[in-house]
């Protein structure tokens, strides 16, 4: 019985350490054109798996968002969303409900780093809907000089999903999932 009791205890703290491991900080030595460069090349990784798939670079959805001609829609799990989204953004579900109502504008989709808004928007293109990718997404955005904004108004939080994508700008928090946010 102690050795299994043992055993247990060894694996939560396994766990436990995995968990707080999240924390751990990006390269804080690393300026934002070289977060933004690491972004970028994460992101033209990423996007094999999704190469039909159009995008949009952060300072062209900037302008075109400040003439009203775009949607974004963002495919984030609710818990990350309530940290920041960009200005107006609406969630996946929200847009499902009825992607017909926003035809007169350009839809954009992203997430951390626009890999799971690739995978919605390749998913949306087979069924005939539009959707732009947002280049880089949210980390794009924020080191391209774009605001996000939460239930308050503008905020200098961003969730960055886990360490590998820690790459805020300077003056930016990082908020990571936590291991059951992440898994399941």
């Amino acid at each position: 019985m102690n050795k299994v009791y043992g055993f247990m205890v060894l694996v939560a703290m396994v766990f436990w350490v995995g968990l707080v491991s999240e924390a751990v900080p990006s390269d804080a030595s690393l300026t934002d054109q070289q977060k933004k460069e690491v972004v970028y090349k994460m992101y033209d990784d990423y996007k094999r798996d999704f190469p039909g798939v159009r995008e949009i670079s952060p300072k062209k959805a900037m302008k075109e968002m400040a003439n009203g001609k775009i949607v974004f829609v963002d495919t984030r799990k609710p818990s990350e969303m309530a940290v920041s989204m960009l200005p107006g953004a609406i969630s996946q579900a929200e847009f499902l409900k009825d992607p017909r109502k926003y035809g007169d504008k350009r839809i954009v989709a992203y997430c951390t780093i626009s890999y799971r808004s690739g995978i919605f928007a390749r998913e949306m293109a087979e069924k005939g809907i539009e959707i732009y990718n947002l280049r880089g997404g949210l980390l794009a955005w924020v080191l391209e000089g774009g605001k996000v904004y939460d239930a308050k108004g503008e905020t200098k939080r961003i969730n960055v999903y886990g360490k590998e994508w820690d790459y805020p700008p300077e003056g930016y928090e990082s908020v990571y999932l936590g291991f059951f946010e992440k898994h399941f």
